[in-house]
């Protein structure tokens, strides 16, 4: 592990370790000095019989395991996007981490699941235009925990955005 820290990136539902967004921040993470890992969710997306979003249990569990392994070595920043969001959330309250980055963030997968973080230096990017999860629900979500939100011109998938998310996980990075 660096000096630094360790970043544990995790991407969507129906995404993957290699998608776009979470290479972007792997490679800012390492610019800045830090080790980072992208673990992969894709056997856990397609157990539809599950729910509708997979085994998300078995997610939060991959994770956590990965998230006290490199917390017995240093600093960790949680970052995720969508569903990878969620369970980055979910951990932190669990695990002591450094940071939080949240792209997309459903802020409920279900009126009996509203996403929950530790207080903890916290950033969020978010579409104006997401289609899924809308854009107030984020802000008030994020002005209750004093985080930095980043809101774009873009939909879920924050397609047109990637380079900006990324320069918004170093400035997290930068100020831990």
């Amino acid at each position: 592990m660096s000096t630094r820290g360790h970043c544990i990136l995790s991407h969507g539902f129906e995404s993957g370790p290699d998608a776009s967004k979470v290479t972007a921040l792997a490679e800012a993470a390492e610019r800045l000095g830090w080790s980072h890992e992208r673990p992969d969710f894709t056997d856990l997306d397609g157990k539809r019989d599950v729910s509708p979003l997979g085994d998300v249990a078995a997610r939060i569990e991959r994770l956590l395991r990965l998230t006290l392994d490199a917390a017995a070595r240093g600093p960790v920043v949680l970052a995720g996007s969508s569903l990878g969001a969620w369970i980055a959330g979910h951990v932190s309250l669990q695990v002591p981490v450094a940071g939080l980055f949240l792209m997309a963030p459903p802020v409920r997968l279900d009126a009996a699941h509203p996403l929950q973080a530790a207080e903890v230096p916290l950033s969020v990017v978010h579409g104006w235009d997401d289609e899924l999860i809308p854009a107030a629900d984020v802000v008030g979500w994020t002005c209750a925990r004093r985080g930095r939100l980043l809101l774009v011109d873009d939909n879920h998938r924050l397609t047109a955005h990637v380079d900006a998310s990324a320069d918004a996980f170093a400035a997290l990075l930068r100020s831990i």
